[in-house]
């Protein structure tokens, strides 16, 4: 696969936004899925560790140590991607690589063209119960590495070094304070998270309403705009699990796209392969053996 530069990565989205047109990050974890983002128009297709839970009927799962699944990942999907930018999902809070810079090399290395910060502890710190408590835990953690920042400052600091190097960044933020932390970092897009997402087979039960959804989220990506006004906005998660459902994103808030994984790799798949298979057992009735 050819090197895609972030100032190639940027033009893209941009062109498309002054087109009038959502930009669409597709989660892929398969060839095959990969291979249909693309022919689709996907601007960007993202490679998560939990894809593998989603091509196993399950819901979104963290299995194992994220990143070594995720680098593994990459190689099937380059082999059949020609021009569309594969950002790597990574998680910073890896205790295999206390060596920031050291990780983010290795996925460099492979070939990736960008990063979003996933597995993120901002899920857990932010959408659940407790999280709070869990964030000032995960911060206390550092000294006892030997590193400067643990937990969400660390996903904040991976950013803030990608940028340096001129890689394009992606983040997952869970608050207007996540947001500016991002944009202060240097995050090209900003992706308001709202949750896991619900609908299809294997969904999760909504957090909250679509409105609560929307309203929070406008109010995150209006401070990651406040501290950059260029940064890209998006939206991820929730009550949005197909085209129909994210077109009130577009109506409610100024989001510029939407990041999908379950929605681009698990219910459209639940949906076609349970139809596809229902229509050939109804199709024709068999002729009996005499």
């Amino acid at each position: 696969m050819v090197k895609i530069t972030r100032e190639d990565i940027l033009d893209r989205l941009r062109k498309e936004i002054d087109s009038g047109r959502p930009i669409l990050g597709a989660g892929c974890s398969a060839g095959i899925m990969a291979k249909c983002a693309e022919i689709g128009q996907a601007d960007i297709i993202i490679v998560y560790s939990t894809g593998k839970s989603r091509l196993m009927g399950l819901p979104t799962t963290i299995i194992g140590n994220s990143n070594p699944v995720t680098l593994e990942m990459y190689d099937e999907l380059a082999n059949i991607v020609k021009k569309t930018p594969i950002i790597a999902g990574i998680e910073a809070n890896d205790i295999y690589y206390l060596d920031l810079e050291r990780l983010l090399k290795r996925f460099l290395d492979k070939g990736f063209n960008g990063v979003i910060n996933f597995p993120t502890t901002g899920i857990y710190e932010h959408l659940f119960e407790g999280g709070k408590a869990m964030r000032i835990f995960s911060k206390n953690l550092a000294s006892g590495y030997g590193v400067p920042a643990w937990g969400w400052p660390r996903e904040v600091e991976m950013i803030r070094i990608l940028h340096d190097w001129d890689v394009f960044t992606m983040a997952y933020v869970f608050t207007p304070e996540d947001a500016a932390d991002m944009a202060k970092a240097g995050a090209d897009c900003v992706c308001a998270h709202v949750g896991p997402t619900v609908g299809g087979i294997a969904g999760f039960t909504a957090l909250e309403g679509i409105d609560e959804s929307l309203s929070r989220a406008q109010k995150i990506l209006d401070a990651g705009r406040k501290v950059n006004p260029d940064v890209i906005r998006l939206i991820h998660g929730g009550p949005f699990y197909d085209p129909e459902s994210t077109k009130i994103i577009y109506e409610k808030t100024d989001a510029q796209g939407f990041v999908g994984a379950s929605a681009v790799e698990r219910v459209p798949v639940e949906k076609a392969v349970t139809q596809a298979c229902q229509a050939f057992k109804t199709i024709a009735t068999i002729k009996k053996e005499s």
